[in-house]
């Protein structure tokens, strides 16, 4: 594996440049396999890394700078997933490897604090589960969320975390804890509702409406929680009365908002994308390479449309669309003495 082709930035601090030839060496790499039903078949590659807090490239469409990644691939499974190619870089498979081949940094919540406590670190917003699901199976085993979360609770650091996983459930008392020192953004990730198309794309993953329960314990608790409809599948989840079904359930969860997102093909996840189609919906093959023909994304035609019924239909059910970067709290309760009010200013991150 070509461990040491993933660079390490100079005293941990992923601004000042790559200095370390790899992010980790192949030396420290422990291999685990776990006879247990929940983990037969998939191989975890422990490792120690060197960096935690990774910039994101500047001609990326996340409208985010940073994010923390204590795993690479991910037993969700999904068919479609876009982090598929991160895994060739390790010499590691983007199909089936990707789905059974799970690394793990084993120190990311001690290398993160250590991170954030650095005097070049200026605080700013870290987000969490954009690769891959930082609440997948695996965090059940390994519990790396709940130091991460401390330790950006304990600096006062804002963050996001976008998941599919129930497990996130788990670090309730923690969310509530981070929440109440800075700004945290919760979004958990429906694409559809539809369970025959949720068990052939998304096999690893908590069915839709476990996802839903996720949204409803946490507004429950007093956290809001949005939910990024992603992704809408041409041909196979975007029809009217399916996009209809699921912002529906969306809205009986008590989300306040959910955004769209259509289905986009980058290499890694096209080809293992359209293998799963040509086996399971071969009819759609033709349509799928005319509408993704000029790359990654569909036509931005086929995108204002699934955005405006989407929109459509939440104003009529009560939510609304998150506008870019808008991060989640939980209310502060006012003091029982209020002292003389001071005028502040709200911030948007």
């Amino acid at each position: 594996m070509r461990w040491e082709n993933l660079a390490v930035e100079a005293d941990g601090n992923p601004s000042a440049g790559p200095t370390n030839p790899a992010l980790f060496g192949a030396e420290t790499v422990t291999t685990r396999t776990f006879d247990t039903p929940e983990f037969r078949g998939i191989t975890f590659h422990e490792i120690r890394a060197r960096s935690i807090v990774n910039r994101v490239p500047g001609a990326s469409r996340m409208p985010f700078e940073w994010t923390v990644n204590p795993y690479r691939g991910c037993t969700h499974a999904c068919v479609y997933c876009f982090a598929r190619k991160t895994h060739s870089y390790l010499d590691l498979d983007t199909g089936l490897g990707f789905d059974s081949q799970i690394v793990v940094k084993v120190n990311a919540p001690e290398l993160l604090r250590r991170q954030l406590g650095s005097r070049r670190w200026l605080g700013d917003h870290i987000a969490m589960g954009t690769n891959v699901d930082c609440y997948q199976r695996a965090e059940g085993r390994y519990r790396l969320m709940p130091g991460i979360i401390a330790a950006l609770r304990d600096h006062a650091n804002p963050f996001s975390i976008l998941t599919k996983g129930t497990l996130i459930l788990r670090d309730l008392d923690l969310l509530k804890q981070a929440a109440a020192v800075t700004e945290v953004g919760i979004s958990v990730s429906v694409g559809f509702t539809d369970l025959d198309l949720w068990r052939t794309v998304e096999p690893g993953t908590p069915a839709p409406e476990r996802r839903l329960d996720v949204v409803r314990t946490l507004s429950a608790h007093g956290i809001d929680c949005g939910v990024l409809m992603a992704p809408v599948i041409p041909f196979l989840g975007d029809d009217p009365s399916q996009l209809r079904a699921t912002v529906r359930a969306i809205a009986a969860s008590g989300a306040t908002s959910v955004t769209p997102l259509v289905l986009h093909l980058r290499p890694g996840a096209r080809e293992w994308f359209m293998g799963w189609l040509g086996h399971h919906h071969p009819h759609l093959v033709r349509r799928y390479e005319r509408l993704y023909a000029e790359g990654a994304y569909a036509p931005k035609w086929y995108q204002r449309r699934i955005t405006r019924q989407v929109h459509e239909l939440a104003e009529e059910y009560g939510i609304g669309p998150t506008r870019a970067g808008m991060p989640r709290r939980i209310p502060v309760p006012e003091p029982v003495a209020p002292v003389a009010p001071v005028p502040t200013q709200l911030t948007l991150l």
